[in-house]
């Protein structure tokens, strides 16, 4: 009898070792689905952009936006407002602004700025020729309407504090510009590899490109490291990448947080 309960007993404790095992393991693939599912979402989202690009908003509608936003911004000198965006003069060109404190209009539509995406296949190419595992697919623009779909699916599944730190809200994201691309790997996820992350950081600017939300300057950016993130500005991104300054302590305006 006594035999008989401790065969028992242990079969018992195998049965709960497997449990938890499985448990574990079901764990680990749902964490890895939820960080996959952004590149996936942003993805199909930015292809749907480029087939379409224009979203159905009426004049008022735009108008209102427009003035509401203007109305809560606190302006630095050297930032001019043109009725649908923020900017910067650069020492070539117009430097676009969109972070957490300056927001485009609802109906800013540029679509992919074609200088930018040409540059933007050709570091594709080129990364490409040097062994790393990147994919001809990228998240690139973004309109208003998408990111306010997008936007919320962050919040309802880790909230809205958490989303902040990686997704904008409709109306700030850079990928509105049509000047921001988010790189992909050849296993459909945004590249994080060190050697790619540094390769781009060394010579993103070879292609007018700069990493946009590099590591420790969050408080300036508003958003935690995005090693695939790439904004272009052109030909002084050689001068900006040198610096090692964002864009906000670069040509000095406001970054940081959302005011509310």
């Amino acid at each position: 009898m006594k035999y008989n309960k401790l065969i028992f007993l242990a079969m018992a404790v195998l049965v709960l070792s497997a449990c938890s095992a499985a448990k574990d393991k079901t764990e680990s693939s749902t964490n890895k689905q939820a960080s996959s599912s952004k590149v996936s979402v942003e993805k199909k989202e930015a292809e749907k952009d480029r087939s379409s690009s224009q979203d159905t908003r009426s004049e008022s509608d735009s108008a209102e936006s427009k003035k509401e936003q203007k109305q809560d911004v606190t302006v630095d000198k050297n930032v001019s407002y043109n009725g649908s965006y923020y900017s910067v003069q650069g020492k070539y060109d117009e430097i676009v602004i969109a972070n957490k404190h300056y927001p485009l209009s609802a109906d800013y539509n540029p679509g992919e700025d074609p200088t930018a995406k040409a540059e933007l296949l050709k570091l594709i190419a080129d990364m490409q020729s040097k062994g790393y595992p990147i994919s001809n697919q990228y998240s690139g623009f973004r309109s208003y309407q998408t990111q306010v779909g997008l936007y919320q699916s962050y919040v309802n599944r880790d909230g809205q504090a958490a989303a902040d730190r990686y997704s904008a809200r409709p109306g700030y994201s850079e990928h509105q510009t049509g000047l921001a691309f988010d790189l992909i790997d050849s296993s459909g996820n945004l590249v994080e590899e060190a050697g790619a992350s540094q390769w781009l950081l060394d010579n993103a600017y070879k292609y007018g490109f700069v990493v946009r939300y590099p590591v420790g300057k969050e408080a300036s950016t508003g958003y935690v490291p995005e090693s695939w993130h790439l904004r272009y500005v052109g030909k002084e991104a050689k001068e900006i990448s040198e610096s090692g300054l964002t864009l906000e302590e670069y040509y000095h305006f406001t970054g940081g947080n959302y005011v509310q």
